[in-house]
């Protein structure tokens, strides 16, 4: 068994980064910018942002944080994205999930312009993905593909199984690791709510994908000898021993599943931090694109 570290994957790729950001600078040429709208007070959010807000300036970004009220109008939401999507030194655009119950999250993911959608949520871009053409990926499942590549994982012909089918996770994941690419080239069973023998399904998996929202539910019964599991999933649970008051599990059983893999990604450590250097790539690559 073999961790796939997804801090230490991260922080080579944004070494990376940052050398070519540094270079563009010697260049005379623009700095990436990345926007991030945070609205409302929502702990895990304000968490999520400050993290992409810390790695911009890691990495040499340019970054700024616009911050609303839990009341802010979805009016008000659309005139500062098209504010955003007119400024020509703002190169990406990151509206932070989940927004206020009256806002309209896909009329607000509509309303960013797709070549500043570093989130690769906009319908263009996930039709772009679905094509196979060049557009921004949604950053965690771009994550897991640039870590499954970073420690050299052969893909081709394996069974995934992607227990989820979220548009942010489950569907274009099962789209890039069907892909006619390396990694890639798999078989995908995409499995939800409505699976009735989920537990069989897993078990044919040579690759499977946790990213249903459900703590520990991916027990070691339910994974083959030798798979390699990615664990999405990421939940608060009440713990007083920690100083915060909690800690982080994801939805595989990680104690229970971890002998039985060949890889496992660890919560937290795995994905999140893939999550967030793949959204530095995308930002890099709208700043290249629109300069």
């Amino acid at each position: 068994m073999e961790i796939l570290d997804g801090k230490l994957t991260a922080q080579k790729i944004k070494e990376e980064i940052a050398l070519i950001v540094a270079q563009r600078r010697n260049d005379g040429k623009k700095t990436p910018h990345l926007a991030a709208v945070l609205v409302g007070n929502d702990g895990a959010s304000e968490t999520y942002v400050a993290s992409k807000v810390k790695t911009c300036e890691e990495i040499g970004f340019q970054s700024s944080l616009h911050r609303l009220s839990e009341d802010t109008s979805e009016n008000q939401l659309l005139k500062l994205i098209q504010t955003l999507n007119t400024d020509p030194e703002i190169d990406g655009i990151l509206i932070q999930l989940p927004l206020p119950s009256h806002i309209s999250e896909q009329k607000i993911i509509n309303a960013v312009d797709p070549g500043k959608d570093v989130d690769g949520f906009h319908p263009i871009n996930a039709g772009l993905m679905t094509l196979g053409m060049s557009g921004f990926l949604p950053a965690t499942p771009k994550g897991i593909m640039m870590m499954l590549e970073h420690y050299g994982i052969k893909t081709s012909g394996k069974h995934a199984v992607v227990i989820g089918r979220s548009n942010i996770v489950g569907r274009p994941m099962s789209i890039l690791l069907s892909n006619n690419s390396e990694p890639g080239n798999c078989t995908v069973t995409i499995c939800h709510s409505r699976t009735s023998n989920l537990k069989e399904i897993c078990l044919q998996a040579d690759i499977l994908v946790a990213a249903l929202g459900k703590p520990e539910f991916v027990k070691a019964d339910m994974v083959k000898e030798g798979a390699i599991v990615i664990d999405v999933g990421i939940s608060r649970i009440a713990d007083a021993s920690k100083k915060r008051g909690f800690r982080l599990i994801g939805d595989v059983d990680f104690k229970a599943v971890a002998d039985k893999t060949s890889y496992i990604t660890p919560v937290p450590g795995g994905v999140g931090p893939m999550t967030i250097c793949a959204l530095m790539k995308n930002t890099l690559q709208a700043c290249e694109n629109n300069n």
